[in-house]
C-alpha cells in the first residue's frame, strides 16, 4: 500500500514525489514510457542530444531573488539555485510585417520600445504593468475575464495588442482566439517581468536533479509502467491497475495525465466520446543544425515570435499545419561563458497544427509531410530571421502524434484542456491533478503545479 501514487513522470509528477517523499511518505510514481519528462525530455539522433518541449526556462530571476516562482520551488524541493545551472537569455524579440519590438530580461527594454515605436500607448503600457504587478494569484475571477478584451480597455493601438498577446499564447495558452486574462497576467510575468533563461546542459540536467532527489528520499519510479485503469470504489480511488495487469493499492493519486485522460482512466468513466473539455492546440516542430553559430550569420536573438499579418493567429489549422505564425528558437543565443554554449549551431522551429489531420497519415504519407512542412516551416522563419539554409547539415521534426505518443494528451495538446482545475480535485475525493490541466505551464509552473498540489491535497491531510 502506498500513500501516494503518481500518474506520469513529467515535471510536475517528479515534483509533487519529491515533496511528499521528503516528508517520509511512501510514494511511487509510474511512467508509461522508457524515459521521464514528459513533453519536456530529451533524446539523442545520430550522435547528438535534442531538447523536445525546451525553448526556454520562464519565470527566471537572478540567483539571491527571494520571491517568485523560481524562488518558490528551489526552496520547497531543497535545491540550490546553481542545481539547474541557469544562462539568462541575450534578448528576443517579436517580430510582425513592418515593426519588431525587442524584448530581454528587463521590463524597461520592451518598455522603450514600445515607446519608440507606439509612442501614443507608452503610458497605456505601464499602467497595464502597474495592473499586472497588483494581480493576485488566488483570485480566479481574472480567468473569467477575456485578455482582449481588457486589452482593449488598455492599449490603444490593435496592433500592439496582437504583438503582446503573441508570445503570451504561444508559450502557455491552450484556449483558442482569446485566453484569460488571468493566464495573461500569469504569463506576461513569467516572460516580461522575469524572463528567459536555459540550463547549461539542457532539460537533461532539471530532469537529473529531480530524479536523484526523488530516489534519494526513498521514492520509487517504474518506467514501462502505464496505467490502464484507476480502481473506483464509491466516491474514491482505491488504486490502479498497470497495462500488464498488476494492481497497486494507494490511499490517494494525482495524475498529470490531463483531466479528460485521468476521468477515461476511472473505473466510473464520466467522458463521451470525443470529449469538448480536451485541448486541441497543438504544434510541430522543425529542428536545424547548423555548421556554424547561429552569431556568425547575423541571428543574435534568442527567441524571436512572429506573425505574417497585422492579427494574431491563434487557432487550431484546418491543414496539417498553419506557418503564418511562429516560434524561431535558438539554445546557442544564451549568455554563456568563455568555455559554455553547445557545439553545433542550432534553430527549433514551432507552428501550429492539427494533429487529426496528422493521425491520420499513413507511415509513408506521414514521412513525406515531415519532409514538406520542414521546407514550408523554414520558409516562413527566413522571413523574420537571416536565411540559415545553407548551413543546414542535420534535422528532424515532431508533430502532434509524437506529442501524443510522450504526454498521452489528446490531440496532442501541448497546454491541455483550456478550462483548467485550479483546485486540483476531480468527482473523487482522493484522486487529484497537477500539470497543465491544474492550471500551471512551462517547466517552472509544472514543477510549482505538483509542490502546489502535493502541499494542499497530501500533506495537510
Amino acid at each position: 500500500m502506498y500513500d501516494t501514487i503518481i500518474i506520469g513522470a513529467g515535471m510536475s509528477g517528479l515534483a509533487a514525489g519529491i515533496r511528499l517523499a521528503h516528508y517520509e511518505q511512501r510514494v511511487c510514481i509510474l511512467e508509461r514510457h522508457n524515459t521521464i519528462g514528459g513533453l519536456n525530455s530529451f533524446y539523442r539522433l545520430r550522435g547528438r542530444d535534442h531538447d523536445v518541449g525546451l525553448h526556454a526556462v520562464t519565470n527566471f530571476t537572478p540567483a539571491g531573488a527571494k520571491r517568485g516562482p523560481l524562488a518558490r520551488l528551489l526552496r520547497q524541493l531543497r535545491f540550490q539555485w546553481g542545481d539547474f545551472a541557469l544562462v539568462p537569455q541575450i534578448g528576443s524579440a517579436i517580430a510582425f510585417p513592418g515593426v519588431a519590438l525587442q524584448f530581454g530580461n528587463d521590463i524597461e527594454l520592451l518598455a522603450a520600445e514600445i515607446a519608440r515605436e507606439f509612442p501614443k500607448d507608452k503610458d497605456n503600457f505601464r499602467r497595464l504593468i502597474q495592473r499586472l504587478v497588483d494581480y493576485d494569484d488566488l483570485n480566479f475571477t481574472h480567468f473569467e475575464m477575456s485578455a482582449r478584451q481588457v486589452l482593449e480597455e488598455t492599449i490603444g493601438d490593435p496592433l500592439l495588442r496582437e504583438m503582446l498577446l503573441c508570445p503570451l499564447m504561444w508559450y502557455g495558452n491552450a484556449a483558442e482566439h482569446d485566453m484569460p486574462f488571468g493566464q495573461f497576467c500569469i504569463m506576461f510575468r513569467s516572460i516580461f517581468l522575469e524572463g528567459f533563461a536555459r540550463p547549461l546542459a539542457g532539460v537533461r540536467l532539471i530532469l537529473r536533479n529531480l530524479i536523484r532527489r526523488f530516489r534519494s528520499l526513498g521514492g520509487e519510479l517504474r518506467l514501462r509502467a502505464g496505467v490502464a485503469r484507476i480502481k473506483v470504489e464509491g466516491c474514491r480511488a482505491v488504486g490502479v491497475v498497470l497495462d500488464d495487469g498488476q494492481e497497486l493499492q494507494a490511499r490517494r493519486i494525482l495524475s498529470s495525465a490531463g483531466l479528460v485522460e485521468t476521468l477515461r482512466m476511472c473505473d466510473d468513466d464520466l467522458t463521451q466520446g470525443d470529449d469538448p473539455r480536451a485541448g486541441r492546440m497543438s504544434f510541430v516542430e522543425g529542428i536545424s543544425v547548423l555548421d556554424r553559430q547561429p552569431q556568425q550569420f547575423g541571428h543574435d536573438r534568442t527567441i524571436v515570435f512572429f506573425n505574417d499579418s497585422d492579427r494574431f493567429h491563434w487557432q487550431r489549422p484546418d491543414d496539417l499545419c498553419d506557418v503564418r505564425t511562429g516560434v524561431v528558437c535558438s539554445p546557442n543565443n544564451y549568455a554563456y561563458g568563455a568555455d559554455e554554449g553547445l557545439p553545433d549551431g542550432i534553430l527549433r522551429i514551432s507552428a501550429l497544427a492539427n494533429f487529426e489531420r496528422w493521425s491520420q497519415l499513413s507511415d509513408d504519407e506521414y514521412r513525406l509531410e515531415k519532409l514538406r512542412w520542414y521546407d514550408r516551416l523554414t520558409e516562413a522563419a527566413v522571413r523574420f530571421v537571416p536565411d540559415y539554409r545553407a548551413y543546414v547539415i542535420d534535422t528532424d521534426m515532431f508533430t502532434p502524434t509524437t506529442i501524443r505518443r510522450y504526454t498521452w494528451h489528446n490531440n496532442g495538446a501541448v497546454y491541455g484542456a483550456p478550462e483548467k482545475r485550479f483546485e486540483g480535485t476531480t468527482h473523487l475525493d482522493n484522486l487529484f491533478l497537477c500539470g497543465s490541466d491544474q492550471g500551471f505551464v512551462g517547466i517552472v509552473g509544472a514543477i510549482v503545479s505538483g509542490i502546489t498540489i502535493a502541499n494542499k491535497h497530501c500533506l495537510k491531510r
